[in-house]
């Protein structure tokens, strides 16, 4: 099966930069074609392309037609599916909020999958997707890269904090607080720390406690460390077996994250940590969030997809519609935007007219009303 994996990024690493990698090896390995278009390529595209895949920022590039579309981010999958015109798509919604990951109905989208509840609940909510066509799946690890620590201590004496966000603006004073109290070592990785790394699974044994969430969380879990979901939306609970599978389906992610950045929140589930509890999450993580189960279940669905594809007539007038209703939206949105940037550059002038303002303001109001 050739599958072609879009996604707006692979500069540095970040969460659904290392789903795009970690799938494209996994297919490559039982046996399939999988090929990768970014328009902005970098470091994570070239570690792609080290491991044999087809990677390219432009898609006439591509020496094949792929026989489905797997997209993240819809301005690129939507390039996919106007390039490769006679193969269907599967539209894979990573955050519960992000514009980036603005849900968008397209007549060969076929299926729209949700890595948590709150996605799903994102793509349940927009107009015109059929309820039959969404699925969730959750988020995997490559069990080949995350090898087992050794087992963890009584007591946690290192402790990480393993986020792209973690500055001194952000989570880092918190966490930083809470460890000092109960004088445990801090470390981090991230880039916003200015500490970023290519080989996480590296780092991540050599500590006992991880500050994380979502695909971070994960990939300590199965490392075998203990977690503490946190990043710069808040704080929230220590993983453990008791509070596994509510967590799980919510990606142990932001929807998680209810607690405010205090060191207070955090000692009190630091002070939850058991390194035997800790060793069990481990193995259901190990178990249960296999990469390579992950895809099959991908595979799985592309042959459906594929499929129901083949039996059915194409709609090359509904494509054009919602080809028409969303660059009509993203238009409505560039000038929405621009106008309510022009206000607050107005309001940061002292002297400024208030008839000036108040034209700006009716501006966006016509706009607004208009659309």
């Amino acid at each position: 099966m050739r599958i072609l994996i879009t996604n707006a990024y692979l500069e540095k690493y970040g969460g659904v930069e290392v789903v795009v990698r970690d799938l494209a090896a996994e297919f490559q390995r039982q046996g399939h074609e999988p090929m990768v278009y970014s328009p902005h390529l970098g470091d994570v595209a070239e570690e792609i392309r080290n491991l044999g895949v087809e990677i390219a920022d432009d898609l006439h590039n591509f020496n094949s037609v792929p026989d489905v579309i797997h997209g993240h981010q819809f301005p690129e999958l939507l390039q996919a599916v106007l390039h490769f015109s006679s193969t269907p798509a599967v539209y894979v919604c990573h955050t519960a909020m992000s514009g980036v990951d603005e849900p968008f109905v397209f007549p060969r989208i076929l299926r729209y999958v949700a890595v948590d509840r709150r996605c799903k609940k994102r793509l349940e909510q927009t107009p015109g997707i059929d309820a039959a066509r969404i699925e969730q799946i959750e988020n995997a690890v490559d069990l080949t890269r995350y090898r087992l620590r050794e087992p963890l201590p009584e007591q946690p004496s290192r402790a990480l904090i393993f986020s792209n966000y973690a500055t001194s603006s952000t989570h880092l004073p918190a966490i930083r607080k809470a460890c000092r109290r109960k004088k445990i070592e801090l470390d981090v990785i991230g880039i916003g720390a200015g500490t970023a790394t290519k080989k996480p699974e590296s780092i991540l044994p050599h500590y006992d406690l991880v500050f994380a969430k979502a695909r971070c969380a994960l990939e300590a879990m199965a490392s075998g460390c203990a977690v503490i979901l946190c990043d710069f939306a808040g704080s929230g609970p220590m993983v453990s077996t008791q509070n596994f599978d509510a967590l799980r389906r919510m990606n142990f992610g932001q929807g998680v994250l209810t607690n405010p950045l205090r060191p207070e929140y955090l000692e009190k589930e630091m002070d939850h940590y058991d390194f035997s509890d800790a060793a069990q999450v481990s193995a259901r993580i190990r178990e249960e969030a296999d990469l390579v189960v992950a895809a099959q279940r991908w595979l799985q669905l592309y042959a459906t997809v594929i499929k129901e594809f083949d039996g059915s007539p194409r709609d090359f007038s509904a494509e054009m519609q919602a080809i028409e209703s969303y660059l009509h939206l993203r238009s409505y949105e560039s000038r929405v935007e621009w106008e309510k940037q022009q206000i607050r550059k107005l309001q940061k002038i002292p002297a400024i007219g208030n008839a000036v303002f108040s034209l700006t303001r009716k501006a966006l109001q016509y706009w607004t009303a208009k659309s």
